[in-house]
C-alpha cells in the first residue's frame, strides 16, 4: 500500500459505528426527556421542551444518517461544515432542554 492509499475498511466502519452510537445516545437522551416532562403530568413547559427535544433529535437523525450513508464509499467525503454545526447544534440543544426540564 503507497501513502496515498488507505485501508477502505476499517475507519469508515469506526466512524460508522460512532454515528450510530451517537444516534441511540440522542435517542434516549430524548426518550428520557419526554418521560421526565410527564412524569408528574403535562405542563406547556413540558411540553415545548419534549417537543423541542424531537425535533432537535429528528435533525441530528438526519445529519447522522447521511453521514452513515456517506461511510458506505471507498473514499468518504469529509462531513460537511454544515453537517457539523447541526450535529453540534443538535446536541448541545439536547443537552440544553435536559437541563430546562430538570428545572
Amino acid at each position: 500500500m503507497t501513502d496515498g492509499e488507505r485501508d477502505p475498511g476499517l475507519q469508515p466502519e469506526r466512524t460508522r459505528l460512532a454515528w450510530r452510537r451517537t444516534t441511540l445516545s440522542c435517542t434516549v437522551v430524548a426518550v428520557l426527556a419526554g418521560k421526565a416532562a410527564l412524569h408528574g403530568g403535562a405542563t406547556p413547559a413540558g411540553i415545548v421542551a419534549v417537543s423541542l427535544s424531537v425535533l432537535a433529535w429528528l435533525a441530528f437523525l438526519r445529519v447522522a444518517h447521511r453521514r452513515v450513508l456517506g461511510m458506505g464509499t471507498a473514499r468518504p467525503q469529509p462531513l460537511a461544515p454544515r453537517g457539523a454545526l447541526t450535529a453540534a447544534a443538535c446536541t448541545i440543544a439536547l443537552a440544553v432542554f435536559a437541563a430546562a426540564m430538570i428545572f
